[in-house]
């Protein structure tokens, strides 16, 4: 079964919890998912499994702790994915205007920069609108890997 690839970024929890309720939700449909709380760049150059980037948005739009190390290292190495799979599920706070959700528009940015293809929008899920970003992010999940040529 396809393997799916989770990268984690979170400060307080919330996209760790949203991450681990995915990786439920998509190995109870058959996929293998696998949840990467501290990724390296190894983890995405040994296979061409799809990347699912599930992650909050620090500060000014900034990348979390966690996820900061692998995001440098993607944009200064730019390994090349060509046509590889990605999504993007992005935790923020709409009271911070301009930099709302700004961690994920930086991943896909790096991403797009290895040649890798985005599938599907990017979920953008707002702190002042739920309290449980799984219940957005499971229903946009199962769309997206319906969209995903695996």
């Amino acid at each position: 079964m396809t393997d799916i690839r989770i990268l984690v970024g979170s400060v307080y929890g919330g996209a760790l919890m949203t991450a681990r309720a995915i990786k439920q939700a998509l190995d109870a449909d058959g996929y293998s998912a696998l949840v990467l709380e501290n990724p390296v760049l190894d983890d995405i150059t040994s296979d061409a499994a799809p990347l699912l980037v599930c992650t909050s948005t620090t500060g000014q739009g900034d990348i979390p702790g966690n996820l900061l190390p692998f995001y440098v290292d993607l944009r200064e190495q730019l390994p090349q994915q060509p046509g590889r799979p990605f999504g993007i599920i992005v935790l923020g706070d709409s009271s911070y205007g301009d930099t709302f959700c700004g961690a994920g528009e930086l991943m896909e940015e790096a991403l797009y920069e290895t040649a890798a293809r985005k599938v599907g929008e990017t979920l953008c899920i707002d702190a002042l609108d739920t309290q449980e970003p799984e219940n957005e992010a499971l229903p946009w999940v199962r769309k997206w890997v319906s969209m995903l040529s695996i």
